[in-house]
Formats: structure tokens, C-alpha cells, sequence
């Protein structure tokens, strides 16, 4: 019996089955075979050069329409937009960029700025704005110097609350109209702004944890005057161990000064 078993299971394998394939009407663009391979991309990515006369025209149509603020348009790096605009002019030139129908940079992807000591006015702020529906982006920039506050963009550009409080923390500029204006970067109870460049780069207080306190302590930065002094000469000169090696050249003499 076991052997007729086995003779007709034998038998059952050599038979093809075949099964109808019932797939739902109702999805057609659904991949239901699961061992196809997909075509793997291996070129780069190159992207499309920018039309750079469109950019030109967007420049001259904004320069147009704000006279009064727009100082000056420029493109930079080959095809991005800079407009420099007057500091009264700043919550008019949001408004304008995020509401006009030719405009819509309705995204503010990133707020920052610098300092200039030299300059009047030290500090430039820059703002770079995404529109979405144009898939154009453009940076606008204005100045302001430690002690002039600048008008918050907040109520245009909600984004702009947490961007805002950290120039505020790096730089010390003001803004007016800010709902939350903290530090958000240093801790409580530090003074002074870390990115001007009148800041020394060791800081004016230094953090450790006391062992007799049982906790971190704050106090005033303490380093001897050998780590303060940078020289261009070779880089581990301002240490004491350097110091004591001879230099390479008096090896030299006295080795001529012997077969003398």
C-alpha cells in the first residue's frame, strides 16, 4: 500500500498545475508580482541649469515694485537671487514676497547672520525663502548694528520665532515684536553672544563638575598664558616639552665645527 503511495505521488508531481489568477479590477496600477526587479538608476543626478534670465526679470519686477526698500538686487554663485532692502522696509518686503501671486516664497527654510566690525552697521541679516509653487528660491538681506532693533517677521513667518531667538542668543540683535525672545542655544545665566567676533574663542566661564559640591559649578575661565599664544611658525611651539628640543640646524654646525 505504501508503495502504490509513492507511486502516485511520483505521478502528481509531473503534472503541471496551473492556477487562475484572480487580481482585483479595482487596482490597477498595484504591482502584484513581487519578483520583478526594478531598474536601479546608476547615473548621477545632474541638476538642470536655472534660467537665469527668468531670475533676472524676477529681480527687476520686485526692484519695481518696492522702490522705496529694494537698494540693490545682484546674482550670486551663478543663479541665486540677493535682494539688500532697508530695515524699515523688511515686514513690506515679506509681505510682498509671501502674498504676491508672482512671488509666493511662502517657506522660510533658513534664518542667519554675520559680523562685520568694520562696517557701520555690524551685523547683516539674511533670510532665504522658498516658493513652492515656483520652485524658486531667493535670499533677502538688510543691516542693523548691537543696539537698533529689527522688526520681527513672526506674525508673516511663524518658523521665524525659533530662527530669530538664535541670532538673538550667537549675535545679541534685537528683535521687536517677538513673542518668545530667549536664549535657545547657551545655557541660563550666560553672558555675552558667542559668534561676534569681538568674543574670545576660550569664553569667559568654564563648566566642571565638583566633587566636593556633589555638583557642575560655574566659574570664571582659568588657562596659563602658554595655551594663549598662538604662533604661525609651527604649531607646537607655545608648549614646554617643544621648547627643549634643539633645532635641526645646530646639529649641523657642530658637526662642522668638529672636522674643523
Amino acid at each position: 500500500m505504501s508503495s502504490l503511495l509513492k507511486n502516485c505521488w511520483r505521478l502528481s508531481r509531473n503534472f503541471p498545475i496551473t492556477t487562475q489568477k484572480c487580481y482585483p479590477k479595482l487596482l490597477p496600477s498595484m504591482r502584484m508580482n513581487s519578483t520583478e526587479t526594478e531598474n536601479i538608476e546608476t547615473r548621477p543626478t545632474i541638476r538642470k541649469p536655472s534660467d537665469i534670465t527668468a531670475i533676472k526679470d524676477l529681480g527687476a519686477y520686485i526692484t519695481a515694485c518696492l522702490p522705496k526698500y529694494v537698494q540693490k538686487t545682484q546674482i550670486v554663485t551663478g543663479n541665486e537671487l540677493e535682494i539688500m532692502i532697508c530695515p524699515e522696509g523688511l515686514i513690506p518686503t515679506m509681505k510682498f514676497l509671501r502674498n504676491h501671486h508672482k512671488t509666493r516664497f511662502t517657506s522660510l527654510s533658513d534664518m542667519t547672520a554675520l559680523d562685520v566690525p568694520s562696517r557701520l552697521h555690524r551685523f547683516e541679516l539674511v533670510y532665504n525663502l522658498l516658493s513652492f509653487h515656483y520652485n524658486t528660491r531667493i535670499r533677502v538681506k538688510t543691516y542693523t548694528d548691537e543696539l537698533t532693533p529689527v522688526q520681527s517677521i513672526e506674525p508673516i513667518y511663524i518658523a521665524a520665532n525659533w530662527y530669530e531667538r538664535e541670532v538673538w542668543d550667537m549675535f545679541g540683535i534685537l528683535f521687536q515684536g517677538n513673542s518668545d525672545l530667549r536664549r535657545i542655544l547657551t545655557d541660563y545665566g550666560f553672558e555675552g553672544h558667542p559668534l561676534r567676533k569681538d568674543f574670545p574663542l576660550s569664553g569667559f566661564v568654564e563648566v566642571r563638575y565638583d566633587n566636593e559640591l556633589q555638583r557642575v559649578v560655574c566659574e570664571p575661565v582659568e588657562l596659563t598664558q602658554e595655551f594663549r599664544k598662538f604662533e604661525l611658525s609651527a604649531p607646537w611651539e607655545q608648549f614646554p616639552n617643544f621648547r627643549e628640543i634643539p633645532p635641526p640646524d645646530s646639529d649641523k654646525t657642530d658637526s662642522s665645527k668638529d672636522k674643523k
